[in-house]
């Protein structure tokens, strides 16, 4: 899955290379993931518009990494602005809570028939430091911060759980959790240090790469050859 996180000082330009890497990683993505890097520059509602109608022209589904995390009443405008927009899923935190947090957001999603993919755990080094750290669950029980978070994405039917591929035995044990019923999608694939093989063996479903991808002297053959890789793995 491509985490298209391009950045360039230029709007008209970083919007033609977003196009472009879209269109040739086409046949070996499975999803392509925004960021505030295109969302930001380009505008919502206008050329992240176009970027999402030309990757649904190669059937590829949008997910908006909108860590949304917020009041109820927020929280709702901002998915609705983003489902509107054409995205297929957003990604939430589940720090804001369920009643009068996030509940808004899975209501709207499911009545659109959209996707909510629920942060139980981020890629970069100092993640840990909010997500693994020792918190007391509903029960008084001792827990992993990100253990809780995937029991409220069990409990919530999201319909993914974000969990760094840089922490592969927090995806083994959030998979115990999460089970066949919540997917994980790994970031942090490449760049960022993250490996594909250990995150897959751990439990991810998907992969998640952006630098590895985008970066690289041809896209859609780094592309090809971490699908290939992840098949191979399977």
């Amino acid at each position: 899955m491509l985490a298209l996180d391009l950045t360039c000082e230029a709007r008209d330009e970083l919007f033609k290379r977003a196009l472009r890497v879209i269109a040739s990683v086409s046949r070996s993505v499975c999803a392509v993931k925004f960021n505030h890097q295109i969302v930001l520059p380009l505008g919502l509602h206008d050329r992240v518009i176009a970027l999402v109608r030309e990757a649904h022209e190669h059937e590829i589904p949008v997910i908006m990494d909108a860590k949304i995390n917020d009041i109820g009443h927020t929280n709702e405008f901002i998915a609705s602005q983003y489902f509107t927009a054409g995205f297929d899923a957003v990604i939430a935190n589940p720090f804001a809570g369920f009643e009068d947090g996030l509940e808004p957001v899975f209501r709207i999603a499911k009545a659109q028939q959209k996707g909510v993919l629920l942060l139980v755990h981020m890629s970069h080094s100092g993640a840990s430091e909010g997500y693994g750290q020792i918190v007391l669950d509903d029960k008084g029980e001792r827990k992993n911060q990100f253990e809780v978070f995937a029991h409220r994405a069990v409990q919530w039917g999201a319909d993914g759980a974000i969990v760094g591929a840089t922490f592969p035995e927090t995806i083994a044990k959030a998979h115990l959790i999460l089970g066949d019923s919540v997917p994980i999608y790994s970031p942090g694939v490449g760049v960022q240090g993250g490996s594909l093989s250990r995150a897959l063996a751990a439990g991810a479903k998907y992969a998640i790469v952006g630098r590895s991808i985008y970066e690289s002297d041809d896209p859609a053959k780094s592309a090809e050859s971490l699908r290939r890789s992840a098949v191979s793995s399977d």
